[in-house]
C-alpha cells in the first residue's frame, strides 16, 4: 500500500535545532565584532570655525584574515528550512487477516553551505571589487526526521525493528524527493548570495560580487 496524505510546510529560513542556533549566535558575534571594527576605523576631525563642526568618516574596513577565518569557522551556514510530514504504510499479508502499519513521520531539511568546504582564496580583493566563492548549497544534516514526533496512526499485528527501520528510510527518502527540488534549492542559494552581499557591504566595500563555485556547481 502507498503512502497516503502527505503534508510539507517550508519555513524560510529560520534556523533550527541546537546546532543552527549554535551557528546564529556565532554568526551574531561576528556581526558585532564586525562593526566594532567599523566604529573603531571611524574618526572625527571637527574643525571649529564659526561654530560649524565638520566630521569626516572612514568607513572602508578590510576583510581581515581573522575575519574571514572566523566565518569558516561557523562551518554550516543555513538559508532555508523546510518542514515535511508523511505517511508510511506497510501491510503484511496472512491467511484469515492483514496485519497493518501507518506511521507519521517529521522532519525539518535544512539547506545551506558548508565553509569548512570553501577554497582558502575564497574571499580575495580584485582591484576595487571584493570577489566571494561559496561552496555549493547542500542539505546540511542527514538526520532530519525527529523520530520523538513520530506517531503510531494505526497498527494491527506485531512488527519487528527491522520493519519500522525499513520505513523510517522510506519516509526520509519521500522527504528528500519531496523538498530538496530545484526551486527549494534556488531559493536558499538566493537567500546565500543575498545575506554574504549584504554582509561584505556593510564592511564598506562598495563593489561586491558573490557567487558559487563553478567546480561545485558541476558536481
Amino acid at each position: 500500500m502507498e503512502d497516503n496524505n502527505p503534508r510539507n510546510r517550508k519555513r524560510r529560513p529560520g534556523l533550527a535545532g541546537l546546532a543552527a542556533k549554535a551557528a546564529r549566535i556565532r554568526l551574531y558575534a561576528i556581526a558585532a565584532a564586525v562593526m566594532l571594527t567599523i566604529v573603531s576605523a571611524a574618526y572625527l576631525v571637527r574643525t571649529c570655525a564659526d561654530d560649524d563642526v565638520t566630521v569626516h568618516v572612514n568607513d572602508k574596513i578590510d576583510a581581515t584574515p581573522t575575519q574571514v577565518l572566523k566565518m569558516k569557522e561557523i562551518g554550516e551556514w543555513e538559508f532555508l528550512s523546510i518542514e515535511d510530514e508523511e505517511m508510511i504504510d506497510t501491510t503484511r499479508r496472512r491467511l484469515f487477516r492483514n496485519d497493518e502499519l501507518i506511521r507519521i513521520y517529521t522532519g525539518t531539511l535544512r539547506l545551506g553551505i558548508d565553509l569548512s568546504e570553501a577554497k582558502d582564496d575564497w574571499v580575495r580583493l580584485d582591484g576595487d571589487t571584493l570577489r566571494v566563492t561559496l561552496p555549493k548549497v547542500k542539505l546540511l544534516d542527514e538526520d532530519f526526521i525527529d523520530e520523538a514526533k513520530t506517531q503510531a496512526f494505526f497498527e494491527s499485528g506485531t512488527w519487528s525493528d527491522q520493519a519500522r527501520d525499513d520505513m523510517y528510510h522510506r519516509a526520509k527518502a519521500k522527504m528528500k524527493a519531496r523538498c530538496l527540488t530545484k526551486e527549494n534549492i534556488a531559493s536558499a542559494e538566493d537567500n546565500a548570495l543575498k545575506q554574504f552581499f549584504q554582509m561584505f557591504k556593510a564592511m564598506g566595500y562598495e563593489h561586491v560580487e558573490v557567487r558559487f563555485d563553478a567546480q561545485f556547481q558541476a558536481n
